[in-house]
């Protein structure tokens, strides 16, 4: 069991070492939300310049492979950040390298920082990818829009945006939109994980070979929540992935207090811990929502399962205690 654990903890630090493009900031961790960004474009297409909303849309991407300079402008027009074919460097004297350091705009701008004053610039990384938090994408305002309150389970189109960008002296656009979708019926991915796992326990229990497969099934899925997550700009989480492959590995081999630890750790670290998805329409993954959801549901529901599972096996294999 030792060299099992140690080569989960192997695999695990060789899938955390890859490098994520650069941020202007340090920023903060993404969550789920109501808001759905969208970038639908830029207004003057440019060969090697891409954009993209990651993080749930907390944050975008642009990846400048053109070989020129590209100045993403800020909240009043002025320079914000620079990306060259050397590198990305970010302007002291914009309030937005203020603002933009964390998802809600709440650190201080400076009194240096005037937008009229020439550019400071002060590189960021080396990388020509960037990431940036901007007010321009996002819904901000504490308080849902009205037509959202008035109308909570339709779908809205609050509006389109536009963060300009700069090409030497040419002026164009990243442009997108902002959406407000309703948040999914929590209730019944709780009560689908609550059934899966009494499903779980019960295959188990009747076919007691079905927990390998049960837990390489709760695994599996849990690994592809971190994928389509990092995909998505997340980065690498490590607690669902230990959680994920410890549970591949009771597919291998599971006496009941491994099944148990696996089981217990698998639904509280990669289940519960991740049921925030189960109550919002934009999950921080790539592709449809709901494979997030199944995972989770899965996580919670097989978890659940094995470690019961486990306890009931622990029980049975107990001796009874001798009469005196």
């Amino acid at each position: 069991m030792r060299r099992l654990l140690s080569s989960i903890l192997a695999v695990a630090g060789a899938i955390l070492v890859p490098a994520t493009p650069a941020s202007a900031h340090a920023g903060d961790t993404t969550s789920v939300s109501d808001y759905r960004t969208t970038v639908t474009g830029l207004s003057n297409p440019l060969d090697g310049l891409t954009v993209r909303v990651v993080e749930g849309g907390a944050r975008l991407e642009l990846g400048n492979d053109s070989g020129r300079t590209i100045e993403i402008l800020g909240y009043s027009g002025e320079p914000y950040l620079e990306v060259r074919p050397d590198g990305t460097f970010e302007n002291v004297n914009s309030p937005a390298t203020y603002i933009n350091q964390t998802l809600g705009g709440e650190t201080p701008v400076p009194a240096t920082a005037d937008p009229t004053t020439a550019p400071t610039w002060r590189r960021v990384s080396a990388d020509t990818t960037v990431r940036w938090h901007d007010q321009r994408t996002r819904w901000t305002e504490p308080a849902p829009p009205p037509q959202v309150t008035a109308a909570p389970g339709e779908t809205h189109r609050l509006r389109e945006w536009a963060v300009p960008l700069r090409d030497q002296v040419r002026t164009f656009d990243i442009q997108g939109t902002l959406d407000y979708e309703p948040p999914p019926a929590a209730w019944a991915w709780w009560l689908g994980s609550a059934l899966l796992g009494l499903a779980v326990t019960l295959l188990a229990r009747r076919w007691p070979r079905s927990a390998g497969p049960l837990a390489l099934l709760g695994g599996l899925t849990t690994g592809g929540y971190v994928v389509t997550s990092a995909l998505d700009g997340a980065g690498w989480a490590p607690v669902p992935i230990l959680a994920g492959l410890l549970a591949c590995a009771a597919a291998w081999r599971h006496p009941p207090f491994y099944l148990t630890l696996s089981g217990f750790i698998l639904a509280a670290f990669a289940g519960f811990g991740s049921a925030d998805v189960f109550f919002a329409a934009v999950v921080p993954s790539a592709g449809p929502t709901w494979i997030p959801r199944i995972a989770v549901a899965c996580a919670i529901g097989v978890g659940a399962g094995l470690a019961l599972t486990g306890v009931l096996r622990l029980r049975a294999a107990t001796p009874e205690p001798v009469a005196a």
